[in-house]
């Protein structure tokens, strides 16, 4: 375990491997799952002022379901979520030429269409954030279909962390993800 202030990190973050395969998944995070992606308090009036933005760029039934669901729904284990069309895939999902499933509301960001890239949960999987009252566990998630991405990250020797480090500035800034690696490369002193 790295403790980092209030962030209780697991020792997978940093000692297993992991580079997105999307080749041999197909973005089966964006589809697979009881519910949508975990949205932060902050997310929901996000999507409200983005959702004439990146509207354009959502499959017609993602946008059904969002505007017939809402633009998050509730689970009663992760609280605030991303809306799923027909128990499955995220309504925000888009479906590129070759099969691909991946964030409709990061192509509207890549393509200049809004500033917010898409849920930090999203961004920062397969990592997993649980919040205390005093602190936050970050964890990594183990799931099946991430096996792909687990071999190709023990191929190219790419950290959980590594791999997540622009989600993790992100997130927690980059003095944060500076102490995390220094901490995980046997470089970190107290000293000052």
């Amino acid at each position: 375990m790295i403790v980092i202030d209030d962030k209780y990190i697991s020792d997978d973050v940093v000692e297993k491997n992991f580079v997105c395969n999307l080749n041999a998944c197909k973005g089966a995070c964006c589809v697979a799952g009881d519910c949508g992606a975990p949205l932060e308090e902050a997310e929901l009036e996000t999507l409200r002022r983005i959702y004439p933005s990146i509207k354009p760029y959502l499959r017609e039934e993602g946008i059904r379901e969002i505007e017939a669901t809402g633009l998050h729904t509730w689970d009663d284990e992760h609280g605030h979520v991303t809306p799923i069309v027909n128990g499955a895939i995220c309504a925000y999902a888009d479906i590129d030429e070759n099969g691909h499933v991946g964030c409709g509301i990061e192509k509207a960001w890549k393509a200049g269409a809004t500033d917010y890239r898409k849920p930090i949960s999203c961004h920062l999987y397969p990592i997993r954030i649980t919040k205390y009252e005093s602190f936050e566990a970050v964890n990594y998630d183990k799931w099946s279909i991430c096996k792909p991405a687990c071999k190709l990250g023990n191929q190219l020797q790419v950290p959980v962390y590594k791999f997540l480090k622009e989600a993790l500035v992100r997130k927690y800034g980059e003095d944060f993800y500076n102490v995390l690696d220094q901490i995980a490369t046997g470089q970190y002193s107290t000293e000052e």
